[in-house]
């Protein structure tokens, strides 16, 4: 059966979505090898517009067409009723998300750069535990529809994840760090060397008393508060009313010091391609301009149903129907160094990584969380780490009034970009 020709005859609307995924894993656990493994996945995912709702179906099994051809109009017998049209055809930016490098990186060579690693972090800390995982891989994403939409497009991810933890009498110490590329440019490396330095922080204890002050979040301390904002961003939830950003297109809510934008478009980075999974062009969607809100995140069914055009931010797995996510987050740098920033500081806190993250009633902005890694500055320097310290707030109260933001900026979680940012009044929790 010809499956995309048979499903033009029989439904309005016709989607086919092709997925191939190479991926070899290499896993060290407690410092040593654990396993590494190769693995293939293909299938294919189709949706319909049939007599107005939308069915979805996928497959592994390419011997199975005419199962998949039933199981999907099926699926629309029941599904949403929805005026819903898939993509026509688009010419989308260039992005560079394919290297050969990567696509060619043997396991001996992920083996090393995970033997590297933990060499690194036991030369600080031999008392550590460390779990290194690095995955390389290949995959296509080919979408045709009956509008005319006829994309392909090849990605070469490239992630390495590293999590430690030191325990010594009842000091118990957890850090993490990652990195993600398309292209091989960047030092495979650098979450050891980011966590070496976090050691040499960590290594003095000091106390910090409860209270209202002045805190600095790093890049990746700034998921505390970036999670409840991507929610409010998220045109979900805006479409069902319950973002607190509901209806406040070009008002201005935060600090002007605050300007975020959605770039699916930059060479090397994970969340790019030239096209969503949905066939809609990637492109640079700014989100929050100066404090003023611009726009929201859209796949094409969100965007339907609020009457606005997809934004390129439908993204899904095979078995999965498109959802609305992030593509690379990106939050402009400002104009003041870092170590001007901490000079400023009588006394405060430096969050840098953080314990149950989405924790709290994230859609109302809300967020409540236990510091992994706190330190302490005091008289405009860093004098040492302190345990059993929670930060908690509000971003729609919080960024109404930043103090500082950073000219340094770190990829954070693969796909966030974020400065360091200081925020004068925070409600800080100390057990010391």
């Amino acid at each position: 059966m010809d499956l995309f020709n048979y499903l033009k005859s029989e439904a309005e609307q016709v989607e086919v979505v092709e997925m191939q995924n190479e991926s070899t894993t290499v896993e060290f656990e407690a410092n040593k090898l654990k396993t590494s493994k190769v693995e293939e996945t293909r299938g294919t995912a189709v949706r319909v517009v049939r007599h107005g709702r939308l069915g979805f179906a996928a497959s592994t099994d390419r011997d199975a067409i005419n199962k998949l051809a039933a199981n999907v109009m099926e699926s629309a017998s029941y599904g949403d009723e929805i005026p819903l049209h898939f993509a026509g055809p688009q010419a989308a930016a260039s992005s560079r998300t394919f290297d050969s490098g990567i696509a060619d990186l043997p396991i001996q060579r992920l083996v090393e750069i995970g033997g590297e690693m933990i060499e690194m972090l036991l030369a600080v800390e031999p008392e550590a535990r460390v779990n290194v995982s690095l995955n390389r891989g290949i995959q296509t994403v080919s979408v045709r529809t009956q509008a005319g939409a006829e994309v392909s497009f090849e990605r070469s991810p490239f992630s390495i994840s590293i999590d430690l933890s030191r325990v010594q009498n009842e000091d118990i110490l957890t850090l993490f760090d990652m990195l993600g590329m398309t292209l091989l440019n960047e030092d495979p490396l650098m979450p050891a060397r980011h966590l070496v330095e976090k050691l040499k922080w960590a290594k003095r204890l000091t106390t910090l008393h409860s209270g209202t002050m002045p805190v600095l979040f790093s890049p990746s301390g700034s998921l505390a508060w970036l999670l409840p904002l991507i929610e409010g961003l998220n045109g979900r939830n805006v479409y069902k009313g319950v973002s607190p950003m509901t209806g406040k297109i070009s008002k201005k809510i935060f600090d002007e010091e605050l300007t975020v934008m959605d770039d699916g478009t930059l060479d090397g980075k994970l969340g790019s391609a030239p096209y969503d999974d949905e066939g809609i062009p990637h492109r640079c969607n700014v989100l929050i301009d100066h404090g003023v809100l611009k726009g929201f995140l859209y796949d094409l069914k969100t965007a339907v149903q609020s009457g606005v055009e997809s934004t390129g931010n439908g993204m899904r797995e095979l078995f999965n129907p498109p959802r609305i996510a992030p593509t690379n987050l990106v939050i402009e740098p400002g104009n003041q160094p870092l170590d001007e920033i901490i000079s400023n500081i009588d006394e405060g806190l430096l969050v840098d990584d953080l314990l149950g993250l989405g924790q709290g009633n994230i859609l109302s902005g809300s967020f409540s969380n236990p510091v992994a890694l706190g330190l302490k500055i005091e008289k405009g320097e860093i004098v040492g780490r302190v345990k059993d310290v929670s930060v908690a707030g509000n971003i729609y109260d919080l960024l109404e009034n930043i103090t500082s933001v950073s000219k340094e900026t770190r990829w954070i979680f693969n796909t966030f970009s974020a400065p360091y940012i200081l925020l004068s009044d925070m409600n800080v929790v100390s057990k010391n």
